[in-house]
């Protein structure tokens, strides 16, 4: 039976789907550890600045910020805005009710 919450955990598990956006969530779990080098605000409180996870991926920018928005509308990412800068936090919760439905349904 087809509920209508199936396309947002599809979603989820599309958003998964990938080496680069399961790095990001990893490092973002421990954001001050893999990020510490960076100048604005402290990464645990503010959030990541897009341009460090680039550098860390080794990618294009405009495919790291697709990573990202798909890592967002798939509700595991927030983001921070402060002046023309990006900043990302993993969604605790999120992501642990995520992890629950998984447990649920698998």
């Amino acid at each position: 039976m087809y509920m209508a919450i199936m396309p947002d955990r599809l979603e989820q598990s599309k958003a998964l789907a990938s080496e680069a956006r399961l790095s990001i969530l990893e490092w973002l779990l421990e954001p001050d550890l893999h990020f510490s080098h960076q100048v604005t605000g402290k990464p645990s409180e503010i959030g990541v600045c897009v341009t460090l996870i680039t550098e860390k991926l080794d990618m294009a920018q405009p495919t790291v910020s697709r990573h990202l928005e798909l890592l967002r509308r798939a509700g595991f990412l927030t983001v921070n805005k402060i002046g023309r800068w990006s900043f990302f936090n993993r969604d605790e919760a999120a992501i642990s009710e995520f992890k629950g439905w998984i447990n649920d349904h698998l």
